[in-house]
């Protein structure tokens, strides 16, 4: 196994850099998941881990071992694809016996490799089958069979569920988190998926724009975002952002309405941020949301408006099934410390 060292990466294509200055530092056996929307340089900051692609500056470590120059075979890693990169004339013994070969190893260590990682992954019985033959999610079992196989140092995952149907992505995630605790093999795995990153990762990169917005375990992101676009692409629904102008400890909305904060001994103007879960319905509270739409989701309900008096768009999460008529006027309260504060021009969390 092997820990990985990202060294102030940069990544350009002609004049242009897409990737600017990554760094982190990642422990052996640990699951890092890079997250961000389309276009931000994950993948790109995947490949250039696999080899892949090149490094325009600075520096990859595997295992203490410097790898900028090494070829993808040199590198001791395997990757896992979103389209499989199953060869279809090939059995699935064959797809993942093929890599070993390659490498000459004797048929009775390919075999035994090959049985005892479809055991783990519950495909014995589909060895002799072509890829045509499988379901989605019975191939990215092969595809990450054929990764077990080459025993490596380091998995890397591509948005490998992104073909799946939203029930089996479920499914398969949940299979991959526990394959990789049973292996140890320290993975980094690549989605634009928050919720699939948050169930994931024991940490997580968010990339915006080819920057490293934040580096943390999921509930650091989740309670302290470091800036309005991690709090606003982690947690879902996404956080609610209202201007304010903050006054030791208390921030006054558009409407005037002033809310308590934990954030003593600052005054100008602020962003807030409230995540529609910490909403508390409260005939009393100083949050009032003109409600237009209601959307049941079973075990919670939605209600989507504006702050009362604004035309600032606002999301309540609230347990449970809830009676409400569009055009509603409901009333929240929040507890201080779960009030979020961003500087207005930087964007950047404030510190408390």
């Amino acid at each position: 196994m092997a820990d990985i060292k990202l060294t102030d990466l940069t990544k350009s294509y002609g004049p242009t850099e897409v990737l600017h200055h990554i760094e982190g530092d990642i422990n052996d056996g640990e699951f890092i998941v890079i997250v961000g929307p389309s276009g931000c340089g994950k993948s790109t900051l995947l490949r250039m881990v696999a080899g892949l692609e090149t490094v325009s500056s600075g520096e990859i470590q595997i295992g203490g071992k410097r790898v900028n120059e090494l070829e993808p075979s040199a590198r001791d890693i395997a990757m896992v694809f979103q389209n499989y990169a199953l060869y279809p004339h090939m059995s699935v013994r064959e797809n993942m016996a093929y890599g070993l070969k390659i490498r000459k190893l004797s048929k009775a260590e390919i075999n035994r490799r090959v049985e005892e990682a479809a055991d783990i992954l519950e495909i014995r019985e589909y060895l002799d089958r072509k890829p045509r033959q499988l379901s989605g999610g019975q191939r990215q079992r092969v595809a990450m069979g054929r990764a077990i196989v080459r025993d490596p140092q380091v998995f890397l995952f591509d948005e490998p569920l992104s073909n799946l149907d939203a029930k089996l992505r479920v499914q398969m995630r949940l299979e991959i988190r526990k394959l990789q605790q049973r292996l140890g093999v320290t993975s980094i795995y690549v989605t634009h998926d928050q919720v699939e990153a948050m169930t994931l990762g024991d940490r997580l990169m968010v990339l915006n724009g080819g920057y490293v917005e934040q580096f943390g375990t999921p509930i650091e992101l989740y309670d302290r975002p470091a800036s309005v676009f991690v709090a606003g692409f982690i947690g879902s629904p996404a956080m609610n952002f209202v201007p304010a102008t903050s006054d030791n400890g208390v921030a006054t909305l558009p409407n005037d309405a002033q809310v308590s904060t934990s954030l003593g001994g600052h005054s100008g103007s602020v962003l807030i941020g409230l995540r529609p879960e910490h909403l508390i319905p409260d005939d009393a509270g100083a949050i009032s949301i003109d409600v237009e739409m209601v959307e049941q989701l079973g075990a919670n309900t939605l209600l989507h408006g504006t702050l009362s008096g604004t035309d600032h768009a606002m999301v309540a999460s609230v347990a449970g099934h809830v009676t409400a008529d569009g055009d509603s006027q409901h009333r929240f309260r929040i507890a201080p410390d779960l009030v979020h504060l961003f500087d207005l021009q930087t964007e950047k969390r404030l510190a408390i």
